[in-house]
């Protein structure tokens, strides 16, 4: 154990700063990693009602949360995670 100094996480043969293709696309598809995205989804109840299946998909996907069920479960899913009742 160190005296109390930042010990490295970094992996051995890791390349620091990424080096992972595009954005780093590849290491997290490699590694399986979750990235939280950076804005909330700005859709009314309208938007989610008309979206098509494979932007619901993609959408709970990016946000790491269960792709399961017909189209109809997924958006009400969708629903109750992203709209707010004001």
């Amino acid at each position: 154990m160190s005296g109390g100094g930042m010990e490295s996480v970094a992996r051995p043969g890791a390349a620091v700063g990424g080096g992972g293709g595009a954005n780093g696309k590849q290491n997290r598809e490699r590694c399986g990693q979750f990235q939280m995205p950076l804005h909330y989804p700005r859709y009314t109840r309208s938007d989610y009602e008309g979206m098509p299946e494979w932007k619901i998909d993609c959408l709970l996907r990016e946000y790491g949360l269960p792709i399961v069920g017909d189209v109809e479960q997924k958006r009400k899913f969708a629903m109750g995670a992203f709209l707010w009742i004001h």
